[in-house]
């Protein structure tokens, strides 16, 4: 049996955006008959929120789309990571380059893509999620709208990288 493609949502503390990618990103997967082919997990680019769990504004968007991420533990992206994983995906233009600094090679730096990559409407100078922490509750639902507008395309994007490691 072939190991599953990994994807990891990252943000910056994993209690916000990179969780809420996740979610909605494995549910997808799921929907897509590729659970059992595809795992997701998400991680920080910072120690800042390490052992918290998800934050009840970013909870509570996803339980008004019928998601939950019970359990959920905020840790830190391993640059150790590259190795396993295919496909990092970082919430920012500050997440991506940490993670570009913290990837060993050309090959693992190959593997990181922002999430709003995959949105076709989205503009090319303009593919950050803002960060709603501070913000309201319509915030995390702008964050939930801008993250769900990428899952299409990331879906897309991972069946056809699928479809290569088949040959």
């Amino acid at each position: 049996m072939q190991t599953p493609y990994r994807v990891t949502t990252v943000c910056t503390g994993n209690i916000c955006r990179s969780p809420m990618a996740e979610a909605v990103l494995r549910r997808a997967f799921e929907d897509e008959n590729l659970g059992d082919r595809v795992e997701v997990d998400s991680a920080a680019t910072s120690r800042w929120e390490l052992g918290s769990p998800i934050d009840r504004r970013a909870a509570a968007v996803l339980t008004r789309h019928g998601l939950s991420l019970d359990g959920h533990v905020a840790r830190q992206f391993e640059p150790a990571w590259f190795h396993d994983r295919e496909l990092v995906l970082a919430l920012d233009d500050g997440h991506f380059r940490q993670l570009r600094e913290w990837a060993p090679d050309a090959d693992a730096a190959a593997k990181i893509h922002m999430l709003r990559e995959f949105d076709p409407d989205a503009a090319d100078d303009d593919l950050s999620i803002p960060d709603p922490w501070y913000g309201s509750s319509a915030d995390f639902e702008r964050a939930w709208e801008l993250i769900a507008a990428a899952v299409p395309g990331t879906v897309g994007y991972v069946e056809k990288q699928l479809a290569q490691r088949a040959v």
